[in-house]
């Protein structure tokens, strides 16, 4: 990921959050220290060749492995980091060097995914593993440090530090993830493919910027080759079978609380495409675990001329579908 699209993503989840309230965890001083200093910051290209190495900062978006240097210069009370690896990749984290207060309030929590304005991704319903089970908290482990590793390409670490020169450094490795699952998106163009083999599970593909979503391929197994029809093509009430792909649009992470833009539950090898004018697009897979199922789909940005005009108390005031 290029420092470009990097400083592109940090800057989108700051315009994302501040709609959002990230305020509430992120103090507007930091935030703005955290994206000009990463904007400037002229990082070496990634290599196998060296052990990458920089300071962190209050906020900050991190796409490579290394090492993360946090020390406080002053009382930092509200700071995030955004870890995130390629779609086909999870993250582990380590915590070392850590100097903090515990009792006078300061923590380190890891969170297994993305966090914004208490919405998670992936949200409840469709992660492995149950709410509390998701962070790991530094100042409540009983070990020296504090290790996690992340079921998805995103993660994230929230940390308060009241005094300064204290502070932690934070090691990022991404490992290799044979079946991707709850994936969001680097770029906002384009193209993945989601399996899930006899599994019951519900993997989401998340794209936080408006797209036109082409889906090219949807193989699900209890699906007859006969019941593609144009009338079908957009098919609600999809749910009740058990397999199933929807579209969902909205201007959060939660695909729980995400608007159903479209249900698809039956196999096709032609192309069905829908624009989805939201921060935040999502191909979400539905498996019964009695199946193999596939979906191959690709995505572009709008263009301006293509984003929903404002509409005044109504979904269309962030988000239109076409």
């Amino acid at each position: 990921m290029s420092v470009a699209l990097r400083a592109q993503l940090l800057l989108f989840l700051i315009s994302l959050s501040s709609r959002m309230g990230l305020s509430r965890y992120i103090e507007d001083n930091d935030a703005s220290d955290g994206l000009y200093s990463l904007l400037s910051l002229a990082q070496k290209r990634e290599s196998e060749d060296f052990i990458f190495r920089r300071p962190l900062r209050c906020l900050d978006m991190l796409a490579t492995d290394g090492y993360f240097t946090f020390v406080a210069s002053r009382p930092q009370l509200a700071c995030a980091a955004f870890i995130i690896a390629e779609p086909s990749e999870v993250i582990s984290l380590e915590l070392s060097d850590v100097s903090i207060d515990c009792n006078a309030g300061d923590f380190i929590k890891i969170f297994d995914g993305w966090v914004l304005k208490g919405e998670k991704f992936p949200s409840s319903r469709d992660h492995p593993l149950p709410l509390h089970q998701r962070y790991t908290d530094y100042c409540s482990s009983t070990a020296p440090g504090a290790t996690s590793r992340s079921s998805q390409n995103v993660a994230m670490i929230f940390f308060r530090i009241h005094n300064p020169d204290s502070g932690f450094t934070l090691a990022v490795k991404k490992l290799h993830n044979p079946f991707p699952c709850n994936i969001m998106s680097q770029s906002p163009e384009g193209s993945f493919t989601m399996v899930m083999p006899h599994q019951r599970r519900n993997c989401s593909f998340s794209i936080i910027y408006p797209v036109e979503i082409r889906l090219t391929e949807l193989s699900l197994g209890q699906a007859k080759s006969n019941e593609l029809t144009a009338q079908k093509q957009v098919w609600s009430g999809c749910s009740g079978s058990g397999d199933y792909v929807e579209l969902l649009g909205g201007n959060g992470v939660d695909t729980s609380m995400m608007f159903p833009v479209a249900d698809l539950c039956f196999s096709l090898s032609g192309l069905a495409q829908m624009k989805i004018g939201c921060d935040n697009s999502v191909v979400r897979l539905v498996s019964s675990g009695n199946y193999i199922n596939r979906v191959s789909f690709q995505y572009r940005l709008l263009e301006q001329n293509e984003l929903p005009k404002t509409r005044e108390n109504s979904l269309d005031n962030f988000c239109s579908v076409e």
